[in-house]
């Protein structure tokens, strides 16, 4: 199902049925882009201007027909710079949650909520069939590192308290806290340290770590042992 914008929202296209999937799609990211127009209060023309000062120049005659109907294609790489242009995410073009209910996800698919349609997209949700799990395993890293992070962040702070207490009362609390975040940052560090050692057996390159929790993985190399060679 695929939605034409007006001045007040979405309305169900009584014609959507006649449309081909690739033609819902492109109306759903036209829809979305004419409505974050609006809504930044800028023409077709200031569109065309930013999308040049980004440095991929979609003309505004070009703008006025994809939002119109009028164009045939619309290229991924259009999407990103008019995400950016219209300082939105490229998913929010593609899955309008909040403006657009429902969205046809596959051809030959019911129309589905448009939020499920973009936790399927982003890989959030289970893909069925899915045999690459790459993503999953970046995603868990991620999920692992907020804790780490934030564990390492309150051992740091308790760490403090206990330098800075103004009575045995006030230093014994921050102790036991202190340990409570330090058993909590080594276990989420070494749950970082299990999927960052699945993402290279699968082939890939983990993802760079901030400087707190750089002591995880081991240096690929002695530094000695470099200077021996």
């Amino acid at each position: 199902m695929t939605q034409r914008r007006f001045d007040h929202g979405y309305e169900e296209d009584t014609e959507a049925d006649d449309l081909e999937w690739e033609d819902h799609v492109m109306a759903t990211v036209a829809g979305e882009v004419r409505r974050r127009r609006k809504e930044l209060r800028w023409s077709a023309q200031d569109l065309a201007d930013r999308c040049e000062e980004i440095g991929y120049p979609i003309p505004r005659n070009v703008i006025a027909n994809m939002e119109s109907g009028r164009r045939a294609v619309l290229p991924l790489v259009e999407v990103m710079v008019l995400a950016k242009a219209l300082r939105m995410s490229p998913i929010g073009l593609l899955y309008p949650v909040g403006y657009v209910a429902e969205v046809r996800q596959l051809p030959y698919e019911d129309p589905r909520p448009t939020w499920d349609a973009l936790q399927w997209f982003t890989g959030n949700s289970p893909a069925e069939g899915a045999t690459d799990y790459m993503l999953d395993h970046f995603l868990a890293h991620d999920l692992e590192l907020r804790s780490a992070l934030a564990a390492v962040e309150s051992e740091d702070y308790e760490r403090w308290k206990v330098k800075t207490a103004a009575n045995r009362v006030q230093r014994e609390a921050a102790e036991r806290a202190l340990a409570r975040y330090a058993d909590q940052a080594a276990k989420a560090k070494r749950e970082l340290l299990h999927h960052r050692d699945a993402i290279r057996e699968s082939g890939g390159t983990p993802p760079h770590l901030p400087s707190q929790l750089a002591d995880i993985d081991p240096p690929d190399t002695d530094p000695t042992e470099e200077n021996d060679l």
